[in-house]
């Protein structure tokens, strides 16, 4: 059973044919292949499908996201668990908790979750793939 079925898509950029008369079909059973490994495809999907949409319709008709399996919403949920959990080690110890590097989304997802949260303050620091979150304990 096929889930997904894309036929003879072309796409041209100022004369340069980026896709030509490509076919693809995801079967039931498929869709982690289509995911990726830590969702590197799906990032790389919706990467491709935004900038198809940027040139042809604008940059606000790109504003959206291809979810499979719910992947991307459950990574978000495993973002913010892990990030309470550093918060908690935060506001025990009353000191700073740094977590790994993280994408500028899953960076907003945490600042959001601690916005109105008065004991814990978010910064981002550190630069490219390197950049993170430290939660830091608000003293007073």
């Amino acid at each position: 059973m096929e889930l997904l079925k894309v036929e003879k898509i072309t796409k041209i950029f100022v004369g340069l044919i980026a896709l030509k008369d490509v076919d693809f079909s995801i079967k039931k059973g498929e869709l982690v292949g289509l995911i990726g490994p830590n969702g590197e495809h799906l990032r790389a999907l919706n990467a491709i499908a935004r900038r198809l949409v940027e040139k042809s319709h604008g940059e606000e008709a790109a504003s959206f996201l291809i979810d499979v399996n719910n992947y991307h919403e459950d990574q978000m949920e495993r973002v913010r668990e892990n990030a309470r959990l550093l918060a908690q080690r935060a506001r025990l110890f009353k000191h700073d908790v740094e977590m790994g590097p993280m994408s500028a989304y899953e960076r907003l997802v945490v600042h959001e979750l601690f916005a109105e949260d008065p004991e814990i303050k978010t910064e981002s620091q550190g630069e490219g793939k390197f950049r993170h979150i430290v939660l830091k304990h608000k003293t007073a």
